[in-house]
């Protein structure tokens, strides 16, 4: 495994532009009963300066047709909402203690259309969004993020990094403290961009990089033959595999960032859940993922590994779209 060479030209790039204001668009509904999404932002401003816009949306339930019939009764409606949205934010990023000077100057908008997803990559588009802020499915149990069909949609096509926050999530006043790196469908790749721009972001934050992969066990089943476990060979060798990745992995960011505290850890345990709760995590942890193209006719954001991993992590997590979605 390697990143680009240390040349001043191949330099990797922060995920996020640490030169300027990081434009954080949040998605968030003034309905809700919880702002998790709102928390998130609010963490990665005790890291660095952001512009935030809380983007609330209405989902036309009626075809364009009826909504027309309605004339001047739907827009006033519409303009009604639309202030009441905009007070219910500006209490959220008041209680979430978001300094005002990082509201952007239409820090509340409310859209409306047919479909969720299409509305939040409009928005992002609109608004230049560095990073898109989604909070957890109503039904994630505390600490984990359960993937709503917004979420879902969007890690299959989202132009612009995601951020995704678990329900409740135990936040470090001093904001980020550790970026960490996992590797997951992309083992043996001789190239990973969104590695370099994990450190890249970890080097313009001040902070360390771990570097991570993980070894669960447990999909297999018992083998009838007792002589020969083949559960157990495959795991010590990807456990062999992730070491060899990891130390690579570490020398070639060293290469690119020599200042930069880079450390490496597997985690090992039953099921995704179990390797991920095998390992120490901080409270001032981001995750970061990368995404893994299929083709041009099958490409998704994250791949099957991924997806499996994310329901798992109890610490926020920022996915990095692919070359081939940047818009």
């Amino acid at each position: 495994m390697s990143i680009p060479a240390s040349h001043p030209h191949h330099r990797p790039t922060p995920l996020l532009d640490s030169e300027r204001a990081i434009r954080v668009l949040i998605a968030w509904n003034p309905s809700s009963t919880r702002a998790d999404a709102i928390d998130f932002a609010a963490w990665l401003g005790r890291t660095a300066r952001i512009t935030v816009r809380v983007l609330s949306t209405f989902v036309e339930p009626w075809p364009a047709a009826s909504l027309h019939k309605l004339g001047g009764k739907y827009g006033k409606w519409f303009t009604k909402e639309a202030d009441r949205c905009r007070k219910t934010v500006a209490k959220a990023l008041t209680e979430a203690e978001i300094p005002e000077d990082y509201w952007d100057d239409d820090y509340s908008v409310l859209i409306d259309g047919p479909s969720k997803p299409h509305l939040l990559t409009d928005a992002a588009s609109d608004f230049g969004a560095d990073v898109i802020l989604l909070g957890p499915n109503q039904a994630a149990p505390k600490g984990r993020f359960l993937a709503g069909s917004t979420a879902d949609a969007l890690l299959h096509y989202s132009p612009v990094p995601l951020g995704l926050t678990p329900r409740k999530p135990k936040l470090s006043k001093h904001g980020v403290t550790r970026v960490n790196f996992a590797f997951t469908d992309n083992h043996g790749s001789n190239e990973d961009p969104a590695l370099g721009s994990a450190a890249a972001l970890a080097d313009a934050w001040g902070v360390p990089l771990r570097i991570v992969a993980f070894s669960p066990s447990g999909f297999m089943d018992t083998p009838m033959n007792s002589k020969v476990d083949v559960s157990a060979e495959f795991a010590h060798q990807w456990r062999e595999h992730s070491l060899a990745l990891l130390d690579c992995a570490r020398d070639n960011v060293v290469e690119n960032f020599p200042d930069l505290t880079v450390s490496t850890a597997i985690g090992s345990g039953s099921g995704w859940g179990g390797a991920v709760d095998s390992l120490k995590w901080k409270k001032g942890d981001l995750m970061v993922l990368g995404s893994n193209p299929l083709g041009p006719f099958a490409r998704v954001f994250i791949g099957s590994t991924a997806t499996e991993l994310i329901p798992h992590m109890g610490v926020p997590v920022l996915v990095r779209p692919g070359e081939n979605r940047k818009a």
